[in-house]
């Protein structure tokens, strides 16, 4: 019987387009590490609109998505069939608050994140060889991140000893750095309750329709929690940027 030539490893690279999953695929090219695919995952708002913040929506599909296709990367996008909405809005079956809605997802435990982000990745996986090598973006001044990595993934940001300044330089460098930088030093939905307050006034000063969509999602009754975050309820912040902005052209 003639036995069958084993397959080549895949290797993957998961990437959010952010400054050190980027970086890692620039520096395998650079390098010549072997790198088969990007992976990226995108949490959906509802059916149609992007967990995204727009701004990195439209840099992931009209500019890195493109480039990174012609420097011969092919992305696989991933989507849950699940969206923020859906789970949002969807009841409680069972314990004391049973029949009420989900509501707005807790900090630390996010039903969002594990069930339309680490859900579609780990049913990918499942389809990949066990010894598939996935490229971590966690940076070379990170050690506690490092520490968690698991045998078959790698973070090449750490083999060539770049921090992560050093990744947003090359990315800058390389003209692939989102413009949520900005703003903003980490990524994260539009809607990511462990969002910091000058994203949040971002969306609120640039995406007023994204913002009366969080708005309206707090009028709606029998919600398990009325936080946002762990503090404050969306409509205290959405209160707070009125006086802000009260005060502002008060003093102007």
């Amino acid at each position: 019987m003639i036995s069958k030539e084993k397959k080549n490893t895949l290797h993957i690279a998961s990437c959010s387009f952010g400054k050190d999953s980027l970086a890692t695929i620039l520096l395998a090219l650079e390098h010549g590490e072997p790198l088969d695919e990007a992976v990226y995952c995108e949490v959906m708002f509802d059916k149609r609109t992007s967990g995204e913040v727009p701004e990195h929506r439209a840099f992931i599909y009209e500019t890195a998505l493109p480039r990174l296709e012609r420097l011969g990367i092919p992305v696989r996008v991933l989507r849950s069939d699940k969206t923020y909405l859906d789970l949002f809005a969807g009841t409680v079956t069972r314990g004391p608050k049973k029949g009420l809605r989900r509501g707005f997802p807790l900090c630390g435990h996010c039903y969002v994140q594990r069930d339309c982000k680490l859900r579609p990745i780990r049913r990918y996986n499942r389809t990949l060889t066990p010894d598939t090598v996935q490229y971590v973006g966690i940076a070379s001044d990170e050690p506690v991140r490092l520490r968690r990595l698991q045998g078959d993934q790698v973070s090449l940001l750490e083999k060539y000893h770049y921090t992560e300044e050093d990744a947003k330089q090359l990315c800058q460098t390389a003209g692939l750095l989102s413009p949520v930088y900005a703003f903003t030093d980490r990524g994260g939905c539009w809607f990511c309750p462990n969002a910091k307050r000058k994203e949040l006034r971002h969306l609120y000063d640039h995406h007023p329709e994204l913002w009366a969509r969080m708005l309206e999602l707090q009028a709606m009754p029998g919600k398990v929690s009325e936080k946002f975050n762990r503090t404050e309820r969306f409509s205290d912040i959405d209160a707070a940027f009125r006086k802000e902005d009260a005060l502002c052209q008060k003093a102007a």
